[in-house]
């Protein structure tokens, strides 16, 4: 019986499990980067690229999102611990790579191969009011802040 149970919830979770993104838990990492925009999973990228961005936050995407030294020092430890190639990166963390050259250091997780490969969309869906911007996750996926990306 719980061989049966087991398996019925491996199979009822493994659909989720695909498009799972360990979600940031820290509240230091969470609030400073979800201040102005959703605190995007760390598995979305490999640890160089967070550790580039965390290293310009002057000039962060044209904004100055300048922080204390000690909390941007914590922030950075929390997304190399769960970037793409981090220990808590995950099975998402393994396709991101998968797709990823060696030596690429993306800025953008839309600009990446894996992003770009799952987002075939035609440029009047980009547009659309309830969207604006590739970077606005929760317009298709309802669940993106939870690190579940489910077609919705």
């Amino acid at each position: 019986m719980m061989k049966k149970l087991a398996l019925l919830l491996c199979l009822v979770a493994s659909p989720a499990l695909a498009d799972f993104a360990p979600p940031i838990t820290d509240p230091l990492t969470k609030a400073a980067c979800g201040e102005c925009h959703m605190a995007f999973q760390p598995a979305f990228l490999p640890a160089r690229s967070w550790d580039k961005m965390m290293a310009n936050l002057a000039d962060h995407f044209g904004d100055n999102a300048t922080l204390a030294p000690d909390k941007a020092a914590h922030i950075r430890k929390v997304l190399a611990e769960s970037a793409a190639d981090g220990p808590q990166g995950g099975r998402m963390g393994h396709k991101i790579l998968s797709r990823l050259r060696a030596d690429e250091t993306p800025l953008r997780i839309t600009e990446t191969a894996a992003f770009l490969r799952k987002h075939r969309l035609p440029e009047s869906e980009w547009k659309r009011p309830d969207v604006v911007t590739k970077s606005n996750c929760v317009a298709c996926h309802k669940t993106a802040e939870k690190g579940i990306y489910e077609d919705d």
